[in-house]
């Protein structure tokens, strides 16, 4: 089972020397440089998400991503996510079409839409057109990808009737990806329009999304689609220890979380709960390298996922930290990652030279089990 390793920011804002909250300049300053280091580490992916709140910097990742198509060489490059309730299909093409340009085709896009709702106002929309407004633009999204000529109505925007929309792609084809929370419906629905997903598991257990990848499968199963890729998007810290990897993460999660909680009303979070969540069922992967690999490893194994995203900004966590962090992470979690993987693929796999009448050969997945595939 093959697995690419890569990475999420939001540009979370953390703090100067003075105490006080980092100029959103100097952050993303931060954030093209730690892209460029996960390049040069050889990381598979960073994407970038969009926010409009103060406490993360990156409104536009759009704009970041030409930063670091322009100075890094093979990293792949992505939103996580950019929320396409609050954007315009065409302009969303058009900007990832440019970036895909710039880069040489290594762009993609992850659609979404948000953990957040200030995009709707601060862009004149109506929250109570939250469903409708997704559910329209991806449709009309999915046209455009085509790169051929589009007719789409709807009732979120006049009708489009165009030839193309320019600048078309090399390749033919912008990835596209759509991040999913817990909900079926939204599984159902990329697997509707063929598209791969993104799951999101900020809480609770990875075996609790087993049922719900199952469920994006069996409908691409039963609409007649080809087996796509599932990604897991996760938040972590790498240190050279668990013990330290808790001292340096802990205190930015916890405040951070406690954050949130004030806003949605949740109970502040205790200690327990947070070491919890970073504990081997947790949905944090928080600790040394060896520590985070066996808990990536199980994680695409669970789900058979194809990708795994480190959130690896949490909080007023450092850019120090961030980057040693992601060096961790590229130097020693990704090679132990897919030793463990490639450990087990050759455990699990069937005699080479006596397979049983129907079983599948060495190496393949077994029949009815989740193939994880590429891009």
């Amino acid at each position: 089972m093959d697995v690419e390793l890569g990475l999420d920011t939001f540009g979370d804002i953390a703090l100067g020397p003075d105490g006080g909250p980092l100029h959103p300049a100097t952050v993303i300053r931060e954030v093209m440089a730690e892209g460029q280091l996960a390049d040069r580490l050889g990381l598979d992916f960073i994407g970038l998400g969009e926010h409009h709140r103060a406490d993360y910097a990156i409104s536009a990742p759009d704009t970041v991503l030409a930063g670091l198509a322009a100075s890094t060489d093979r990293i792949r490059l992505g939103s996580s996510v950019t929320v396409l309730s609050s954007d315009d299909p065409v302009r969303v093409f058009e900007r990832f079409a440019t970036v895909d340009a710039i880069s040489d085709g290594r762009s993609e896009i992850t659609v979404g839409r948000g953990s957040f709702v200030e995009s709707f106002p601060l862009f004149g929309l109506d929250l109570q057109d939250y469903e409708t407004l997704f559910s329209e633009k991806l449709d009309l999204l999915v046209a455009i990808l085509t790169e051929r000529p589009v007719a789409w109505e709807g009732t979120t925007r006049a009708p489009l009737n165009v030839e193309r929309i320019q600048p078309g792609t090399q390749s033919g084809r912008l990835p596209l990806w759509v991040g999913v929370g817990g909900t079926p419906q939204s599984v159902v629905r990329a697997a509707h329009y063929g598209l791969p997903v993104v799951v999101a598991i900020i809480g609770g257990a990875t075996k609790q999304f087993v049922p719900l990848v199952e469920l994006y499968r069996r409908a691409l199963s039963e609409l007649g689609k080809p087996e796509l890729p599932v990604a897991i998007h996760s938040p972590g810290h790498v240190a050279a220890t668990d013990e330290r990897a808790q001292e340096e993460y802990l205190p930015h999660f916890v405040s951070y979380m406690n954050v949130i909680g004030r806003e949605r009303g949740w109970a502040p979070m205790t200690t327990e709960q947070a070491l919890a969540q970073i504990g081997p069922d947790g949905a944090v992967y928080c600790g040394s390298p060896e520590t985070v690999a066996r808990k990536i490893a199980e994680s695409t194994r669970l789900l058979g996922a194809s990708r795994f995203q480190l959130k690896y900004s949490m909080g007023t966590l450092p850019h120090e930290l961030r980057s040693e962090c992601i060096r961790l992470y590229a130097q020693e979690v990704a090679p132990r990652v897919r030793e463990l993987l490639a450990s087990a693929s050759s455990t699990h796999a069937p005699e080479a030279d006596a397979p049983e009448a129907g079983a599948p050969e060495a190496g393949a997945p077994e029949a009815g089990a989740p193939e994880a595939g590429g891009q």
